[in-house]
């Protein structure tokens, strides 16, 4: 601050003297030098307080008003100094002004001496500065220093005490024994603990081979896991072994962490009322904030946050949209609806399916909404009426019985969203986790297959525009899905084909032990981990032909086989032959109620066709491995029997010797 202050005066005194005569003008050069110097200076000074504190406000005011009071006392000096210089060349002759002009050099001289004096005087105290800052650089260094010293030392004693708590743990993980479990069943549970366990069960069941405990099965790590997750996650013995079938280790924990979220707000819009585009606005407007749902729909969107109920705005009462699941919109889309065409909804409540149905069909044609719960249809209508859809039928019937109320092949599609388990939709009714077992799913799958078959046969195969069956569950079953597809190809002339969905995956060809019709890979599941929407499962089916039933022919084959697998195996050498004989003969018996003797010679009568030649169907393995097992162990029987008379007969030609 000295040093900006000493600039300032002499920038003053500088002004001063230019005002002046011409006499004082050989002091600037002198002055610019000086003041070059002083600036270098000042701007040393200057880098140097950077890495001091400011001073606060209080001082810096202070400073002010001590460098406000310097300057006026300076000044006020220079004009007393300078009102005596005029005075005494005033007195003084023009030849004495050389002299007096030498002597105010000389005085000048004086005073710049002085001045240079005093520099001199603010260089030293520059100089003590500079030794001041150097001694502050000096401690800043060994500060920081310290710090860093001090941050090393935490780090390493950090890495210590985690290579510490390392050496602790064990590199693998180990079953926990029976004593164990027993004490965790006595106490409270522990949820840490459990959700620790699992990530480390599915780590070893990840890379079995090289993680796994010494001595430990793949099936005890899978018990394991199967305990764990019931206890975690609430789920009975049932349904979480089906899972553990169905998905490996990593998939199946995505899944079920999915089921522990909700899915995604979606609503339709009803295109016999307005538009996407202008029904988004209207409700962006309100407050909802939504978006278009995907790619693959044309009318849904999703709701992300809403400042206002969305099931209640004007535009819900009006009938401009419906608020419906993503995954009710891929049954329609697979059924593809053609307008004036006459389709059967089978199971219609609450109505997000049909009113779909209606739009596509620009309300022509005509629709039949089964709901066979009577107490549902309230909600069936209200929705119909609210969308404006004026082409549907309501009916209450039993679905089975649906064919002989609308007749035998007179529907050009059936839609048919069979009632199910619903473990797809575990997100929305968790309730399902521990009320489901293996009989009431067991129950929907026969329900499910009687439905399906009465489907088809309302549907009619010489259909220009349709005859199509799309079946959808929102179960995650294979017995409800697969199989009872696989049952409708088997007893009806139908095949599958693409259901017209570009995403999803394909249905399961082989499931364990069952083995499906290879076009089951046209079908498509969907889950809540891989599409962030319900567990769902869709499946498109053509009608060849309206012949009802499998040929005469086939069932008589598998009423032959049904009674052969009942007849006991005999002692014969070849099992399968004997096994084979009782259905032989009758079809031999069958085959001689269509010929006659004449001239004791087989002849068949004209009257009757020749009976198509019946494949053979042989017996399972199990069936023949028990039968060659019970040979085995009776001739074992005889064999002993034999031994033993042996032995008794020789003993006793032994004892009249003895």
């Amino acid at each position: 601050m000295t040093a900006i202050i000493s600039i300032h005066s002499f920038y003053l005194f500088k002004f001063r003297l230019h005002s002046f005569s011409t006499k004082y003008r050989l002091l600037l050069s002198t002055i610019n030098r000086y003041l070059q110097l002083l600036r270098s200076k000042a701007s040393m000074v200057v880098k140097g307080k950077k890495l001091q504190k400011k001073p606060s406000r209080k001082e810096q005011s202070k400073e002010f008003v001590s460098v406000k009071s310097k300057k006026k006392n300076d000044i006020l000096s220079e004009s007393d100094m300078e009102d005596e210089e005029m005075e005494e060349q005033q007195s003084l002759d023009g030849d004495e002004g050389e002299n007096s002009g030498s002597d105010l050099s000389s005085d000048g001289d004086d005073t710049f001496a002085g001045d240079v004096l005093q520099g001199s005087d603010d260089e030293e105290k520059g100089s003590g500065s500079d030794s001041d800052l150097d001694s502050d650089d000096s401690d800043v260094e060994k500060k920081s220093r310290a710090i860093d010293d001090e941050k090393e030392r935490e780090e390493k004693e950090a890495l210590d005490e985690l290579q510490l708590n390392i050496k602790e743990q064990p590199d693998e993980f180990r079953l926990p024994t029976q004593e164990e479990l027993e004490e965790e069943a006595r106490g409270p549970p522990d949820l840490t603990g459990l959700k620790q366990r699992i990530k480390e069960v599915v780590r070893v069941l990840s890379n079995f081979s090289s993680l796994r405990q010494e001595g430990a099965t793949r099936k005890q790590y899978i018990e394991q896991l199967k305990m764990d997750l019931g206890s975690y996650y609430g789920y009975n013995e049932f349904l979480i072994s089906s899972l553990v079938e169905m998905f490996p280790p990593v998939e199946l924990m995505e899944l079920i962490e999915a089921f522990e979220k909700p899915r995604p707000i979606t609503l339709r819009t009803n295109t016999l009322k307005t538009r996407r585009r202008d029904l988004a606005g209207v409700l962006l407007n309100r407050g909802i904030n939504l978006d278009p749902l995907s790619k693959w729909s044309k009318v849904g969107l999703v709701v992300y946050d809403h400042q206002v109920p969305y099931g209640a705005t004007p535009e819900y009462m009006a009938g401009h949209y419906m608020v419906q699941s993503a995954s009710s919109f891929l049954p329609v889309m697979a059924l593809a609806p053609q307008e004036k065409e006459r389709i059967v909804d089978m199971a219609a409540s609450p109505g997000g399916k049909t009113t779909y149905i209606a739009a596509l069909m620009k309300n022509t044609g005509i629709i039949y909404a089964n709901e066979m719960k009577e107490q549902r249809l309230t909600k069936l209508t209200s929705n119909l009426q609210r969308l404006g859809v004026t082409n549907t039928v309501v009916c209450s019937y039993d679905g089975r019985e649906l064919p002989k109320v609308l007749g035998h092949n007179t529907a050009d599609r059936v839609l048919l969203d069979a009632p199910c388990s619903g473990t797809g939709v575990i997100s929305k009714d968790e309730s399902v986790k521990t009320s489901k077992n293996a009989v009431d799913v067991q129950n929907c799958s026969r329900l499910q297959k009687e439905l399906i078959l009465a489907a088809i046969d309302m549907v009619d195969a010489n259909s220009k525009s349709g005859g199509y069956v799309v079946y959808s569950t929102c179960s995650m079953m294979v017995i409800e899905n697969e199989d009872v597809i696989d049952y409708a190809l088997k007893k009806r002339d139908v095949k599958l084909v693409p259901c017209g969905l570009d995403f999803g995956r394909p249905g399961f060809v082989r499931f364990r032990e069952r083995r499906f019709h290879p076009s089951l890979e046209k079908t498509r599941r969907f889950y809540p981990h891989v599409h962030n929407m319900d567990g769902f499962f869709v499946a498109k089916l053509k009608k060849m032909s309206n012949s009802k039933g499998v040929p005469a022919a086939a069932s008589e084959v598998e009423e032959v086989v049904e009674e052969g697998s009942e007849i006991e195996p005999s002692t014969t050498e070849n099992p399968e032959a004997e096994i084979c004989k009782p259905q032989r003969k009758e079809m031999l018996k069958k085959g001689n109620k269509s010929s006659t003797t004449v001239n004791g010679s087989l002849k068949r009568t004209n009257e009757e066709k020749p009976e198509k030649r019946k494949k053979f169907k042989p017996l399972p393995r199990e069936e023949i491995s028990k039968a060659r097992e019970e040979k085995r162990h009776a001739l074992r029987e005889a064999k002993k029997k034999a031994t033993t008379k042996e032995t008794k007969s020789a003993s006793k030609k032994a004892r009249p010797g003895v």
